[in-house]
């Protein structure tokens, strides 16, 4: 989405794909795609000022959990630029702490990280039941229930997600990512019927870690039993939005798109 709407701006677009996260796919639409390492950020660096790169965006989801367990410095073999902010530079290890570590690092070589809806603002959810669909006074309930424990969840940088029914938390989202979550929701509420409730962060940093949804999110609450997607409207990202509504449509879940 990020690399067609560069390129429909008239942007000449180098992509650094990570291994083991990047689509290779990615190369058909880039004028140039060079692969590099999770912990290579003086790498990325090198390469985009090599090709005279004025602007970044980070694009995409990294599983955060790779950059645990054990042997993890000889697994990814970080550079001295990554081991220096990973080790020595930030306070914690919270999603904004390191990534605005990064764009700082970035922009000390004149390349400016941008938002990473730049050149898909068409993607963003709408506001309003996106569903034909419309939520039960249950699911509203567990929709307001839940949109403030996720917003203060957001607030202190814990994760995006959480499931609810009836009222209660059934799972939150924590390093492990929302897709885990949904399947540690669906273990835990083996009847089904919760609801995903995914927002951003109240102080939502648009350059990076914007809420995202699609037809895999859609696949994934079906397998494990969720009834309803509730998400922030103007501030989540849709790939594949009339897919996604689609299946939600036949899975028969309700997605609801709400501003604050």
């Amino acid at each position: 989405m990020v690399l067609e709407g560069a390129k429909r701006a008239g942007c000449d677009v180098t992509v650094v794909g990570l291994r083991g996260f990047c689509d290779p796919l990615l190369a058909r639409g880039a004028d140039r795609f060079i692969w590099s390492g999770l912990a290579k950020l003086g790498g990325w660096i090198r390469t985009l000022r090599r090709h005279h790169a004025k602007h970044v965006i980070l694009a995409g989801s990294v599983k955060k959990a790779s950059m645990y367990g054990r042997f993890r410095l000889l697994r990814l073999l970080p550079d001295l630029t990554a081991l220096r902010i990973w080790f020595f530079q930030i306070p914690d290890k919270r999603n904004d702490t390191v990534l605005r570590a990064v764009a700082e690092e970035f922009a000390k070589h004149g390349i400016i990280m941008q938002d990473c809806v730049h050149y898909c603002t068409d993607d963003l959810a709408p506001e309003g039941i996106l569903t034909k669909r419309s939520p039960s006074e249950a699911q509203e309930k567990d929709a307001a229930f839940g949109w403030h424990i996720a917003k203060e969840m957001g607030r202190l940088d814990i994760g995006q997600s959480i499931a609810v029914k009836e009222t209660e938390v059934i799972a939150v989202e924590a390093i492990e990512g929302t897709d885990r979550m949904i399947e540690r929701a669906g273990e835990l509420c083996r009847q089904g019927g919760w609801s995903l409730v995914k927002v951003a962060k109240p102080s939502q940093d648009m350059r990076f870690d914007v809420p995202t949804v699609g037809p895999e999110t859609i696949a994934n609450l079906k397998r494990n039993g969720a009834k309803m997607l509730v998400i922030e409207a103007g501030k989540t990202l849709i790939v594949e939005r009339t897919k996604m509504i689609a299946d939600a449509e036949a899975a028969r879940i309700v997605v609801v798109s709400k501003k604050e």
